[in-house]
């Protein structure tokens, strides 16, 4: 049987650690690694394990687990005066509690209306919706140049890839890119588009990627330095 319990606290000596506890079917063998979206360690267990093995394994790593959950960004709840980048411009989160209708976004701000229980889920649907705005903005036009088209634009809320091209010509991209800069997510939502060219990573291909964006090297860098941080966007208190 495979499942995965609440996180709840485990003391390392005088340290506090977030630990989820997932007993897979899969596994073959105990293991731990850092969950970089809710800041918390993930403790694995192959069925029949007990759990005292895996608070040897965390005893043994409280180092390693220490270092790694203070490297990560901090994270940022989706709330009044929060302030997000949408591209290259901050926006802070304004809340009209008592203004009705849709939200909408302003010189640097995001106006977010209605009761504050919804302010979060509201928050993110805006993001949400700029971000299929901008990404479907960008994959017309690079796919225009190619003269190519999608057969789709999905949304995801991915932890690994910023993008994606299934073979059926339908493309999926994380809309966290939104908050990144415009050249880092131009380079993405190229990349993918140049998928529908050339499924593969051969030397075509990359010449299809140039032909549409410049920054592939600096966007590989970018997301590899601050996208975990866009991974802790609208996420509670680690742990």
């Amino acid at each position: 049987m495979s499942g995965t319990a609440p996180a709840e606290d485990v003391l390392l000596g005088r340290w506090l650690c977030p630990v989820v506890w997932r007993v897979s079917a899969r596994a073959r063998r105990l293991s731990l690694r850092i969950d970089p979206v809710h800041g918390s360690v993930v403790v694995t267990l192959p069925p029949g394990i007990p759990r005292r093995l895996g608070v040897r394994l965390l005893q043994a790593n409280a180092a390693w687990a220490a270092k790694k959950l203070r490297a990560l960004a901090p994270a940022q709840p989706l709330e009044d005066g929060a302030v997000i980048r949408l591209g290259d411009v901050p926006h802070a989160i304004r809340h009209e509690p008592d203004a009705s209708g849709e939200c909408f976004l302003a010189e640097g701000e995001m106006v977010i209306t209605g009761a504050a229980r919804h302010l979060p889920r509201r928050t993110l649907a805006l993001l949400r919706a700029e971000a299929g705005r901008r990404i479907g903005n960008r994959a017309t036009r690079h796919a225009g140049v190619l003269g190519v088209k999608p057969r789709a634009i999905r949304l995801k809320d991915t932890r690994s890839r910023w993008g994606s091209c299934a073979p059926d010509g339908t493309l999926a991209f994380s809309w966290r890119l939104v908050m990144a800069p415009e050249w880092v997510m131009d380079y993405v939502v190229a990349h993918e588009v140049a998928h529908l060219r050339e499924m593969n990573h051969s030397p075509r291909f990359w010449a299809q990627v140039a032909q549409l964006s410049p920054h592939r090297l600096a966007a590989h860098d970018w997301l590899r330095r601050h996208g975990p941080g866009l991974l802790r966007v609208g996420r509670a208190e680690a742990g």
